[in-house]
């Protein structure tokens, strides 16, 4: 079961993650399927320490939920016997699309309409039925706004999850981001009308603010402290307090910096005394 505060598993961290007391703040980590599926030799067997000491969330970056190719039950088949591997029950995939009759290598946006819902929400019912088991979808960072939008982007979120009767995966970070660079939802508008009894699971992450008009999202630099107090705010809001991961892909700094990062996580979720 996952609860607390975690941490992305990324090859170069696997040496001190498997290295932690057993008083560490990293309670679990997370994984993108793909990179592991086919993974063999030390890096495999590492993996698969970390995964037999910590509980492990699966990720998922190319299903394109968004997308009309058809869904790749054969990568489908894999998570499942992936998920089974591990004992894990959580998955989570983004609400983009990442392929037309081949991989495009990004998580593009959609456009918020009344018809994308449908078919979203349709193609994770998909999901769910051939997994067994409900998923947590992500809100993605964008960099243009549809004009063919008929909602906003909560909006949006909470039809696709109503109508398949899935999970949230609250990307704190990507809220942030989103907010910045478009004016169009404030970030904290956006967490008061989020449907809050699916919000499963969070992430945090950095992002690159050189010009502080467009944000980029990295995950290859330190939280900042707007994104900290965003995430504050929705503990405050939930009626629990769901398990929350730090990403850094990248540009890592000192573990122990990233300990901090994980313990800041850690020291948020007791100051509101709900389940964790």
């Amino acid at each position: 079961m996952l609860t607390g505060s975690g941490l992305g598993y990324r090859r170069a961290l696997a040496t001190d993650l498997l290295s932690q007391p057993h008083d560490t703040p990293i309670h679990f980590i997370e994984a993108a399927p793909e990179n592991w599926l086919k993974m063999g030799g030390i890096l495999r067997h590492q993996f698969d320490q970390a995964a037999e000491r910590y509980p492990l969330a699966l990720h998922g970056l190319s299903l394109s939920l968004g997308g009309f190719a058809p869904l790749d039950f054969e990568l489908l088949k894999q998570i499942k016997q992936m998920m089974q591997q591990y004992h894990t029950s959580f998955f989570s995939e983004h609400i983009s699309f990442s392929q037309d009759n081949a991989h495009l290598y990004d998580l593009l946006p959609v456009p918020f309409t009344e018809d994308m819902v449908h078919h979203i929400a349709k193609r994770i019912c998909q999901v769910q039925d051939f997994l067994g088991e409900k998923i947590a979808v992500e809100n993605t960072s964008y960099y243009f706004h549809s004009p063919l939008a008929e909602m906003n982007e909560v909006q949006f979120l909470n039809a696709i999850t109503q109508e398949a009767d899935c999970y949230i995966h609250l990307d704190v970070n990507n809220i942030y981001v989103n907010a910045i660079n478009h004016q169009l939802l404030p970030a904290k508008q956006f967490i008061d009308n989020v449907d809050k009894n699916r919000v499963k699971y969070i992430h945090i992450a950095g992002h690159n603010a050189d010009n502080p008009q467009i944000l980029i999202d990295t995950h290859g630099e330190t939280v900042h402290e707007n994104v900290w107090d965003l995430l504050d705010y929705a503990y405050a809001q939930l009626p629990q307090i769901p398990p929350t991961l730090l990403e850094r892909d990248f540009h890592f700094p000192t573990f122990d910096e990233l300990l901090n990062e994980v313990q800041h996580i850690e020291n948020l979720q007791k100051k509101y005394k709900k389940e964790i």
